[in-house]
């Protein structure tokens, strides 16, 4: 049964949430219709941090496998601490020049959740916070239940009004155009989803290891224990 498991994975992040909330002091806030980009975790080593982009589109199976299961191990690993995480929805969807309208691999009902989870990255600025949500709608896409994301933000505590204001206004794809655009600045261009780029650089199939990259990348002295394997 799908439900069963939702509620489980739901009361598993609830959890980690907590944690988290408890040491770092997280708030929930909302702001202006403006794509952010990076984590909102201060470190001493801020300027130091791998810029770690995950470019998806909301209804693609295998997209919402790598946010759910994977991806989460940079809570778990303390990898969040060293890097700048940016989830960026609109990936294979393109602009129609002749009217100015969207149109989305998967359909309409692809566009209407990337048009969801864009006002969500935009209201919601704690990567924590940020990462949760979104990991709750791809949890429900995986059990093909992705009409019912108003439930992750009761499960979260999140308001509705919000991102229903920000969706009924348009603002979502607006911000979906903008996405779209900063996909088409990939070089090379994304041949496959979900499409995983390490500071600028794509690790291409062997994007479950991201992990890895990361860790190569980072070049500060405050270095989490998953890139210091114990030696053999």
């Amino acid at each position: 049964m799908v439900f069963p498991k939702l509620v489980i994975t739901i009361v598993l992040i609830l959890v980690l949430f907590f944690f988290i909330y408890e040491s770092e002091g997280a708030s929930y806030s909302s702001g202006s219709y403006n794509v952010g980009h990076g984590a909102d975790i201060n470190t001493p080593y801020d300027h130091q941090k791998v810029n770690l982009s995950v470019y998806y589109d909301s209804l693609c199976q295998s997209c919402a496998t790598f946010i759910v299961k994977d991806l989460l191990n940079v809570f778990y690993n303390n990898l969040i601490s060293i890097v700048n995480l940016q989830l960026v929805p609109w990936a294979n969807a393109y602009v129609n020049n002749t009217n100015n309208s969207i149109s989305c691999q998967n359909g309409p009902d692809e566009c209407e959740l990337n048009s969801l989870e864009s006002c969500a990255l935009n209201l919601w600025h704690k990567v924590d916070i940020r990462y949760y949500l979104i990991n709750c709608f791809e949890y429900l896409v995986i059990g093909g239940k992705s009409m019912e994301w108003v439930n992750c933000l009761s499960q979260l505590g999140l308001p509705k009004e919000p991102i229903m204001k920000c969706f009924n206004m348009g603002n979502g794809a607006q911000l979906g155009k903008t996405y779209i655009n900063q996909t088409a600045q990939l070089y090379p261009p994304p041949s496959f989803l979900p499409w995983v780029v390490v500071n600028n650089q794509p690790v291409g199939k062997d994007y479950a290891n991201f992990a890895h990259y990361v860790c190569k990348a980072y070049k500060g002295a405050a270095v989490p224990e998953v890139c210091n394997p114990p030696s053999k």
